[in-house]
């Protein structure tokens, strides 16, 4: 396999609306993937990065690494991480997850926090693997 590359996302164009419209629903079957003017939006936005992973050139896995300033500090977390189905099992997701990692630590922010489903096995094995420790808490969720 080629050298997978990984690095925030500065601009966005054509290739990069075609990726999310190609990754997004590999998340989630019930988000639309972001049009151009969101890509933008998020990209331009100070407190989120989007680490892009790119093989031969084509993005094959993405993940956003968000950052917010609350009384107690700042807070960091990983969210929508995703790689192509085509490229799974080959160590895209911790390139991702190492990048925001370091991130994190360039801000000296002291920890990261990420959600992740019980049934995302291979997710789960990895965030352990790298690190990430288990939380015991409750996650709620109110629709609105």
């Amino acid at each position: 396999m080629s050298e997978v590359v990984v690095e925030p996302l500065r601009t966005v164009d054509d290739d990069v609306v075609e990726a999310f419209a190609r990754l997004v629903p590999q998340l989630s079957s019930s988000s639309p993937a972001p049009d151009e003017a969101e890509l933008k939006a998020i990209v331009t936005s100070d407190g989120t990065v989007i680490f892009v992973a790119r093989l031969d050139g084509r993005i094959v896995g993405s993940l956003t690494f968000v950052t917010f300033r609350i009384p107690t500090g700042m807070k960091a977390w990983i969210e929508d991480v995703v790689v192509d189905e085509s490229v799974r099992g080959r160590g895209v997701g911790e390139l991702l997850n190492r990048a925001a990692l370091g991130e994190a630590r360039r801000r000296s922010i002291d920890s990261v926090s990420l959600t992740s489903r019980p049934s995302r096995d291979a997710a789960n094995r990895l965030y352990q693997r790298i690190g990430f420790e288990p939380r015991e808490t409750n996650v709620y969720r109110y629709r609105l």
